[in-house]
């Protein structure tokens, strides 16, 4: 590896720490901003992401993909379900962490790759390995656990898991860059949220501009606090391997789960202890064959540019990888 790419691979790393460290503190912004509630919190966040994102594409003078989505209406509807999905994520993710449920959260985004692999099952027929029908399995054994656990089903988990899923499914088909993204997402998001601040100020219960300078700030930084995490993972994403940034993805629940014991003081029963504990059994399972299949998935890559030698006049890489 040269000095070059060390660096880059360096660089890479500290983004994708910060992406994912960002966005598993974020727990200790959505209290700061009561008395508003979840719904004007999220509208805030939708308003003042397209702010911030429209300013950082001025910057960087990137708009030719804008007139290219507006011609592709099939596109441009992907982008929109993309939107109504994440509104649906962030709205109730700030719910539950104003209303004491950080822990539950958390779990939704630890079960979030079980929940992938098994759309990819079921949307996309995909085909399982051993160890990914393992880790689902496990997974599902601990939603039944935490059900017993919690007296209900995690809902909260469930559709902060599977809302999720969903958006990172259209995403993949729609294609476009984290930025570009999160700027069309927001535009649709624009329209609705800016209408519901207003219906909200004629009825007087608008916490913008009421209770001081200090609380709209907060508000306008909801912007900040959405696109900056999505900056620093665009900027890891083409600097370190995916198996890396796979690894990495745990650390975002990881520090919300903690938060949500050590600093909200959420109660943890034994049944919960024991359901997340299966969690993190299937989430080792499929980290592990992820790992194993990418290692192969390069030896395979590395067998493929050696030349063929003198004693072995017939090798086939690719035959050999595909037995």
């Amino acid at each position: 590896m040269t000095g070059k790419s060390r660096s880059e691979r360096h660089i890479g790393l500290l983004n994708g720490f910060a992406a994912y460290g960002m966005w598993g503190l974020v727990p200790l912004f959505w209290p700061l901003l009561k008395p508003a509630g979840a719904t004007e919190i999220l509208a805030h966040r939708m308003v003042w992401s397209l702010a911030f994102v429209s300013v950082a594409l001025l910057v960087i003078r990137r708009w030719a993909w804008a007139g290219e989505l507006l011609r592709r209406p099939r596109r441009l509807g992907l982008i929109t379900f993309a939107a109504a999905v994440i509104t649906v994520n962030w709205g109730l993710y700030i719910w539950s962490v104003n209303s004491g449920h950080v822990v539950e959260a958390s779990l939704g985004y630890f079960i979030n790759p079980l929940v992938t692999i098994a759309m990819g099952v079921l949307l996309l027929k995909e085909r399982l390995r051993p160890a990914q029908w393992a880790a689902v399995g496990i997974g599902l054994v601990a939603v039944v656990v935490l059900t017993v656990g919690y007296g209900r089903p995690p809902w909260i988990s469930l559709v902060l898991a599977f809302s999720f899923a969903t958006y990172g499914l259209v995403k993949k088909k729609v294609n476009l860059g984290g930025i570009e993204s999160l700027a069309a997402e927001t535009a649709v998001q624009f329209l609705p949220a800016l209408a519901y601040l207003l219906w909200l100020g004629t009825r007087g219960g608008l916490t913008f501009g009421s209770e001081g300078a200090g609380h709209a700030a907060l508000l306008a930084a909801t912007g900040i606090v959405t696109a900056l995490p999505l900056v620093c993972f665009g900027a890891a994403a083409i600097r370190v391997p995916l198996s890396t940034l796979g690894l990495l993805q745990y650390m975002a629940p990881v520090l919300q789960f903690l938060l949500g014991i050590l600093y909200f003081h959420e109660a943890m029963p034994p049944e919960r202890w024991a359901g997340f504990a299966l969690v993190w059994l299937a989430l080792s399972l499929l980290t592990g064959d992820a790992l194993r299949t990418a290692r192969k998935a390069a030896q395979a890559r590395a067998e493929l540019r050696l030349p063929r030698t003198a004693t072995t006049p017939n090798a086939d890489p690719v035959g050999r990888h595909q037995a």
